[in-house]
């Protein structure tokens, strides 16, 4: 095995992250002599910039149904023709990944779908598991194989109707692997709906319980053998369940769920596991997002009891069926998903186990400044020479300020053409985004060719920003966008708001978790994750519903982060209707006031407005049916965001005491409700600002 010293960035990037990370558990004392084995940028393979000492890439047959990736560092195993990883020996460990799995069950893609001759509700699995094997490249510097399936009609109701195109890469001198899949329809072909894809691996749970996302996330995992009926209690759904009798005394009486673990896209380009003896990490790595559905705050699954780790690129968790991929008959479509880097890493048993999670935190920054890549051969992934780019800067004129300001920190992207914040909805096309900096400025390099619309939204500011121009991006293009101006809703001065308009639920009151049902990694930072706290709504509220009281209340603590059912008598869950009492010390009753709601997530739910009577009708605003986000079962504090700007005509307000009404009218299930974003309250325009 080949051991590299690493770059000389490391320790100033280590010393960097000791300051600005200290959530991360401490990091033990080393020195100068720490080796810790470090992929180098994938383009230096292709530059001659490898040390004389790597060893070439060898692509080897052991029998007719493997094949074997071998650069010295590492050495992966896949079947033939099938594509799926069965073996990955580092580090003196003979298979990374769980060997009591079935073969084709341990790293693989895979895509649910339905369609034709699909009886299963949530659809079928198919892990992509292919015919054909082709080596595109093979030298000493890159070996490239391609594991295709083709689609004919005689496949119908077997297979989706896509055309397979699975790929793996090794690097000379890389601690890690590559791998892409391209999906592909010609026009013609029968429509059917794709509603995920990710790719998977299942690891070897005699080495890894140490699992890391983030630097504040991180934790000993409990034993995949913890979730068997004899050793936990499963709680409202399969995926939660209560550890009771673990193996490790340590996790008994806390809830394990998957979803605990999920994250926005913008936030997982780097989770995996570590093996604390000897030193040895394995981390998924997804160095750009385009290819993900759905726009940066997409929440994703990520790492997980198994011990698993998974890139999603396609769901529809916290967002529903909107995120579905549907395909009518004849639509052609493809797509380039990846590639994802998989990425391996050990330090000396004398050493910190500590670093491996450091270290792939700055793989993770290699790889980002490396993106596209050079290497891959298919002609379905462009490189740098075949993109275009996009300048400009976002301004925000607000009715009520004298100039326009810089829309600071504003998420900028390009997406499909469509509909004002139709990205958030968007499962087909790639994507690209970035933030502008505090001058509003922004810049988006490296976006594929196509058609798009550039969106955007603002933190502090309600709505969302499209411009009207379909941008054709194509090969060499450089689009300066100069000043655009993002009008955010407003027809009058502000009255009264509550909370923070930043998409999320986060600054509402999240209650404590019953102690029955806790998950240790919560209790003192995002307790929004915790199990259960629909029913301490409940808890809090078991005859009354909430009351906010402008300019008394604070919603820090007094406006619950989701308007949930109540359970009566311990038997069925009720709607519940919440109130905004206000003081007006004038009204204008012939001029127009405006409600602004905006929803953070929205789960089967319909929200009727009332002004100063609990039984107006019809309301003010009535959704109808809205959401799917799943948000509150899954312990998210955001999904899709809804916007709703109510005109309510001043003869319905008082002068003194007014009561806003807010109903959610469906019951019957805990996880029915809405999370707020933000509300205020405007006056007329007549009104002077205040």
């Amino acid at each position: 095995m080949v051991k590299m010293h690493i770059q000389i960035l490391l320790p100033i990037f280590l010393m960097f992250n000791l300051i600005n990370s200290h959530d991360f558990l401490q990091i033990g004392q080393r020195n100068n002599s720490t080796r810790l084995l470090s992929h180098k940028s994938p383009q230096s393979s292709s530059e001659g910039l490898q040390e004389p000492s790597t060893p070439p890439v060898q692509l080897q047959y052991p029998d007719e149904n493997h094949v074997v990736l071998d650069n010295g560092i590492l050495q992966i195993t896949l079947l033939n023709p099938e594509g799926s990883v069965t073996r990955i020996r580092y580090n003196g460990i003979e298979n990374l990944l769980e060997e009591l799995n079935g073969e084709s069950n341990r790293g693989y893609w895979d895509i649910v779908w339905t369609g034709p001759g699909i009886m299963r509700k949530k659809g079928a699995m198919d892990r992509l598991e292919c015919t054909n094997l082709q080596v595109i490249v093979e030298n000493e510097e890159q070996v490239e194989l391609s594991f295709t399936r083709p689609w004919d009609p005689s496949l119908t109701g077997k297979r989706p109707p896509l055309n397979i195109d699975k790929r793996y890469v090794m690097l000379r001198g890389s601690s890690g692997f590559y791998t892409y899949a391209t999906y592909e329809r010609p026009a013609g072909w029968p429509g059917f709906t794709l509603t995920n894809t990710r790719l998977a691996f299942k690891l070897n749970k005699i080495w890894f319980h140490y699992m890391a996302m983030a630097d504040n996330r991180h934790r000993e995992m409990p034993l995949p053998d913890d979730r068997s009926p004899e050793r936990c209690q499963v709680l409202a759904f399969p995926e939660a369940v209560l550890l009771t009798n673990p193996i490790e005394e340590e996790f008994k009486g806390e809830v394990d769920d998957k979803y605990q673990y999920s994250g926005e896209s913008q936030e997982i380009q780097v989770h995996g596991w570590i093996c604390k003896d000897p030193p040895t990490g394995l981390w998924q790595i997804t160095p750009n997002n385009e290819f993900r559905s759905s726009g940066p705050v997409k929440q994703y699954l990520t790492s997980h009891v198994g011990p698993a780790s998974l890139s999603v690129l396609l769901s529809t968790h916290y967002a529903g069926a909107e995120l579905m991929a549907k395909f009518e008959d004849g639509e052609p479509w493809k797509k380039v998903m990846g590639p994802l880097f998989v990425h391996v890493n050990s330090v000396p048993k004398e050493d910190d186990w500590h670093l491996l999670w450091h270290n792939a935190k700055q793989q993770l920054m290699i790889e980002e400044e490396s993106w596209p890549y050079n290497f891959p051969a298919s002609e379905d992934f462009l490189s740098s020479d075949k993109r275009g780019s996009i300048t400009g800067r976002l301004l925000i004129c607000e009715r009520y300020f004298d100039r326009n300001i810089a829309a600071a920190a504003a998420f900028v992207g390009l997406a499909v053409a469509g509909e004002v914040g139709s990205w958030q909805r968007e499962s087909k096309g790639y994507q690209f985004w970035t933030r502008a900096d505090a001058q509003g400025y922004f810049s988006i390099n490296n976006i594929r060719p196509g058609n798009y619309n550039l969106y955007g939204w603002v933190p502090d500011f309600i709505g969302d920003y499209r411009n009207d121009d379909v941008i054709n991006i194509t090969a060499g293009s450089k689009f300066d966008m100069g000043d655009l101006v993002y009008e955010p809703p407003r027809d009058g001065p502000t009255i009264w708001e509550i909370g923070v308009p930043d998409r999320s639920a986060a600054e509402f009151y999240v209650p404590d978790p019953n102690p029955k049902y806790i998950n240790r990694l919560y209790v003192n930072q995002e307790r929004y994750r915790q199990y259960g706290l629909w029913d301490r709504y409940t808890d809090l509220y078991p005859d009354e519903d909430l009351v906010y009281t402008v300019n008394v209340s604070d919603h820090q603590k007094d406006w619950f982060f989701a308007q949930v059912n109540r359970l009566v008598n311990n038997t069925y869950y009720v709607g519940t209707t919440w109130q905004i009492k206000f003081e007006l010390d004038n009204v204008i009753t012939s001029g127009s006031y405006y409600l602004r709601l905006a929803l953070a997530s929205s789960c089967q739910s319909n929200l009727e407005v009332r002004i100063n009577s609990p039984e107006e009708n019809p309301p003010v605003l009535s959704t109808g049916l809205i959401g799917k986000d799943n948000t509150i079962a899954r312990h998210g504090i955001h999904g899709l965001y809804w916007l709703y700007n109510v005109e309510i005509d001043g003869s319905k307000l008082a002068q003194g005491s007014n009561t806003i009404f807010l109903r959610q009218t469906l019951g019957l299930s805990p996880w029915k409700g809405i999370l707020y974003d933000y509300i205020r309250l405007e006056g007329p325009s007549t009104i002077a600002a205040k």
